[in-house]
């Protein structure tokens, strides 16, 4: 029978490199998960000065969480181009933007995009 002497050094073992390499993994993810990947839009909204006068017929555009309405009145998307195009004379007329009952921004956005598409460049933005 092999008996041990507590005289004998024993080996050292190595550092383990498992703690380090499960950090780096997290750190890795954490980065992945923080990183913007797309493109951010940015909207061109330019502030009116106050000096210009509304002309014309109301042309009052409601973004509401079931859809748009103009004058108050429901309008559907690919309408509002149409029945702008009526009340306004020009494509420089201003048209009134306003989001009602909890819309969210990005319905008041995609309302923008509809309105720029049309042609409608004088947009004011109200609350």
């Amino acid at each position: 029978m092999e008996t041990l002497s507590f005289d004998e050094p024993r080996r050292r073992r190595g550092w383990s490199l498992t703690p380090m390499i499960d950090v780096v993994f997290l750190l890795l993810v954490f980065f992945m998960l923080a990183a913007r990947f797309g493109t951010e839009q940015a909207l061109d909204l330019g502030m009116a000065g106050g000096s210009g006068k509304y002309e014309g017929p109301p042309r009052l555009v409601d973004v509401r969480p079931d859809g748009l309405s103009l004058n108050g009145e429901p309008v559907a998307e690919e309408d509002l181009s149409a029945r702008l195009a009526e009340l306004a004379e020009s494509p420089d007329d201003l048209v009134v933007l306003r989001g009602r009952d909890e819309a969210d921004t990005q319905a008041v956005v995609h309302a923008l995009d509809l309105l720029a598409k049309a042609g409608f460049n004088h947009v004011a933005l109200v609350e």
